[in-house]
């Protein structure tokens, strides 16, 4: 059985999703939501996934997990609270109470600071994921890398995950200092990393071997026990498509680490029964 451990449901109607505003979304920017994967997950043996965040308010991850509550795939929810507010401690507790509620995902790479995270008046978010043993989805861009390097030794009993491979440049052909930078983290911590959203950050027309060096490089970063791989549909519909991104990645990653990087990790780091 096959997890995907990354996409996303949305309803635009819902007056949330900020990032829709503008030139080049056009053709996601609508209501998408169980029914319209419900096909892709027959046709590949897609037997759970696991739904996340997409806006910053309490009140999609309500949305989402409604959603979860009526579909037996998603298996667990990643939402979001603001770090900002001390206020937000007793969502987090609420919302850790849910059974498929399984962290979150604070929007880093939206925001203008990349030390952001590292802001006093949001440590306390940090302190609470663990206390409640929640989890928490590592958003941003390379420039990142080294204030997220920081944060996962300053807190290293955090159940850690890298979205998208932390979206390396790949349409400009660019490989360091983002390679330096995993391999950093790959190397010091016990963070895992999803092998997802790649084909987004490629040029137009994309192919298998472009993609090669960097799903081989995080690979060997952390290993085939801490990668797991994740669709980040629909936003891949930009630059992809389910079957495409789906083929590509069996290609790559070696036959003998299919089970663990489609199944087991996100299996063993969202507790999926």
């Amino acid at each position: 059985m096959i997890i995907d451990s990354h996409h996303h449901f949305w309803n635009p109607a819902r007056g949330d999703y900020f990032w829709m505003v503008g030139k080049g979304v056009a053709p996601i920017a609508k209501r998408i939501g169980p029914a319209e994967m419900a096909p892709l997950l027959r046709k590949h043996g897609v037997g759970k996934t696991v739904l996340v965040q997409a806006a910053p308010t309490v009140a999609e991850t309500e949305y989402m997990l409604g959603l979860a509550d009526a579909t037996d795939h998603v298996a667990k929810v990643v939402g979001w609270v603001d770090f900002e507010s001390r206020d937000e401690a007793k969502q987090m507790a609420r919302l850790a109470k849910h059974p498929k509620f399984s962290g979150v995902r604070p929007m880093i790479q939206d925001l203008p600071d990349p030390a952001w995270m590292h802001r006093k008046d949001v440590q306390w978010a940090y302190e609470a994921i663990i206390d409640h043993d929640l989890t928490f989805d590592a958003l941003g861009f390379p420039v990142h890398l080294d204030p997220f390097l920081r944060l996962f030794n300053r807190y290293p009993k955090m159940r850690m995950v890298i979205d998208h491979c932390m979206k390396p440049v790949i349409r400009e052909g660019q490989f360091e200092p983002w390679a330096e930078g995993m391999a950093r983290i790959g190397r010091e911590t016990a963070v895992y990393c999803k092998l997802s959203g790649l084909a987004t950050e490629a040029a137009a027309g994309w192919k298998v071997e472009t993609l090669r060096p960097y799903v081989e490089h995080v690979l060997a970063c952390f290993g085939p026990k801490r990668v797991m791989w994740g669709s980040d549909w629909p936003v891949l519909n930009l630059n992809g498509s389910y079957d495409r991104w789906l083929a590509a990645a069996q290609r790559l990653v070696p036959s003998k680490h299919h089970a663990q990087v489609f199944s087991k990790t996100a299996k063993l780091f969202y507790r999926i029964k």
